[in-house]
């Protein structure tokens, strides 16, 4: 979920607007940013700035743009998909203003230029922010592609010109990570080989805004002498949009769905969207046997070319066991890693991007705290200045002194139910305990499965509205004893056993109950030795 704020003589810019799913929640409901409270601390932004096309970049624009009404600068792909969602929720789309990748615009004291970056998405851009004062890098999502299938490589001459640069507000999602993430071409070549290999129907799944991805299949496809067809509304509005701006030219023509059982199954290849268990994606049904026009068979493949997102574990492990009962064959990221590439840099990205402009300072965002601490550590190595991991809600002054947190605004959750945004409610209180609540108590823990109980992974993140006697060692010794002893299933499972037992430790505690705001989010615990 990205929502940054620039300020600078009183005038403020939005970049990107983006929503995250809850996990931990029933039916994992959409949480975007509450911006409530800006207008007390005088930020109202006069544009907000998309750096690409992805959900949590702009997942939450048709939520939160009504309460600014200011203009939206997106390159094309972007735009058109913000312009889809607009009129979904019957929104005006006249302040979407399409911006090329490379170029400039003027915002108040602010010049921007959009500076083109290889991301999983095309026309992803980094920007270049300039002030009278200060010369600043916002990444976006990023890696270094030396083949991207879609778009050219980045331009190395285009980043060296723009250093020395003050402060980069930079991508930690891989930094953890030795070495460099696959590229996509590499995935193109891998994904062909591999088809060349199969032998009756072919399922690829992977995500539906990785473009270069869907053309590789589609392209491998033909060249094996396969037809293809989308399965899946979101990869068709995709494929859609990029293909009215020019996009996807050589991909071959579709077969429609409903036509396939006329094909042999060895001449029939199918991009469909569920690569992550999601029950009513399209994947899941032909697992299922319940998709009205394809019946999977034994001699089938299914490839994923798309990692797990932590969290979907054991609905990718249904949707498996799903595919074995039908003697499908599975061939999947974790044991066939040339079949997917990630879209973020490892460290040796990091290094030579920094190379390149020469940040003075860094402030780590994307991704969890631990992947933050090591990029924090990598760019202190090549004698660049990061002094603070920030947490939603900071504001961070950026001067001559470098970087300063100069207050922290804890934010309410707030989600989307029943086509409705609303704050999110705190945890009820132990039965009987009448006292008046005094504050707010922010709650987030990484988690992982064992097998026996769950495990925390990284730092316990507190926050508070007030001062809170918290001692927060202790808290975090229970946490993780009480952690191993829950026998829950899912996320959702695990806050509902762990939500009463921890206002019960509260209540024990701390004199004056605050309101409770409890965040399980699934953590990634691959410690891989290379980029994936």
């Amino acid at each position: 979920m990205n929502l940054s704020l620039y300020g600078f003589a009183g005038d403020w810019i939005a970049v990107d607007c983006g929503m995250m799913i809850r996990q931990d929640l029933p039916d994992s409901p959409l949480q975007v940013p509450n911006v409530d409270g800006l207008p007390a601390l005088g930020i109202t932004p006069m544009a907000l700035i998309i750096t690409h096309g992805h959900e949590d970049h702009i997942g939450a624009a048709a939520w939160l743009w009504p309460h600014w009404g200011c203009d939206i600068y997106a390159t094309p792909l972007a735009a058109g998909l913000l312009r889809a969602k607009f009129i979904e929720r019957g929104l005006a789309t006249d302040a979407i203003r399409i911006v090329e990748p490379g170029e400039a615009l003027e915002c108040g004291p602010f010049s921007l230029r959009y500076l083109p970056l290889t991301h999983s998405i095309p026309e992803s851009c980094a920007l270049l922010l300039v002030t009278p004062h200060h010369r600043v890098v916002h990444t976006g999502d990023w890696k270094l592609d030396p083949d991207p299938v879609i778009g050219p490589p980045v331009d190395e001459t285009l980043y060296r010109s723009l250093a020395p640069i003050d402060l980069l507000v930079g991508d930690s999602t891989n930094a953890p990570l030795p070495g460099r993430s696959r590229s996509e071409g590499d995935v193109a070549r891998a994904l062909e080989s591999t088809l060349e290999t199969c032998t009756g129907r072919v399922i690829v799944s992977c995500f539906a805004s990785n473009l270069a991805r869907v053309l590789a299949a589609g392209l491998a496809a033909s060249r094996c002498g396969r037809r293809v067809s989308l399965m899946g509304r979101s990869l068709e509005r995709m494929v859609r949009i990029a293909r009215g701006l020019g996009y996807l030219e050589e991909f071959p023509p579709l077969v429609p769905v409903r036509d396939l059982g006329y094909l042999p199954p060895e001449e029939v290849l199918v991009i469909a969207t569920g690569s992550q268990g999601e029950p009513r994606a399209a994947l899941s049904r032909l697992a299922q046997g319940r998709h009205p026009d394809v019946e999977l068979q034994a001699g089938d493949t299914v490839i994923f070319s798309a990692k797990a997102i932590p969290g979907n574990e054991r609905l990718i492990e249904r949707l498996h066991d799903g595919l074995r009962r039908l003697n499908v064959t599975i061939l999947e990221e974790s044991r066939y890693p040339e079949l997917h590439a990630s879209g973020h840099p490892a460290q040796d990205e990091l290094s030579t991007f920094y190379e390149w402009l020469k940040p003075r300072h860094l402030l780590p965002v994307h991704g969890e705290r631990r992947h933050q601490s090591a990029h924090c550590e990598l760019a202190e190595a090549q004698g660049i200045q990061a002094p603070l991991i920030p947490t939603d809600g900071d504001l961070i002054c950026f001067d001559a002194q470098g970087l300063t947190l100069e207050e922290r605004y804890p934010q309410t959750p707030r989600i989307v139910m029943q086509d409705q945004l609303q704050d999110l409610a705190g945890l009820q209180a132990p039965k009987g305990d009448r006292r008046v609540r005094s504050g707010e108590l922010f709650i987030l823990v990484a988690v992982t499965p064992e097998a026996d109980g769950w495990l925390r992974i990284g730092r316990l993140l507190i926050d508070a509205s007030v001062p809170t006697p918290l001692d927060e060692t202790g808290f975090a010794e229970w946490i993780d004893d009480t952690l191993q002893q829950l026998n829950a299933h899912t996320l959702v499972q695990l806050r509902e056993q762990l939500q009463p037992l921890l206002m019960g430790w509260l209540a024990d505690h701390l004199r004056h109950l605050p309101r409770v705001h409890l965040q399980l989010t699934p953590a990634e615990v691959s410690f891989a030795t290379e980029a994936e």
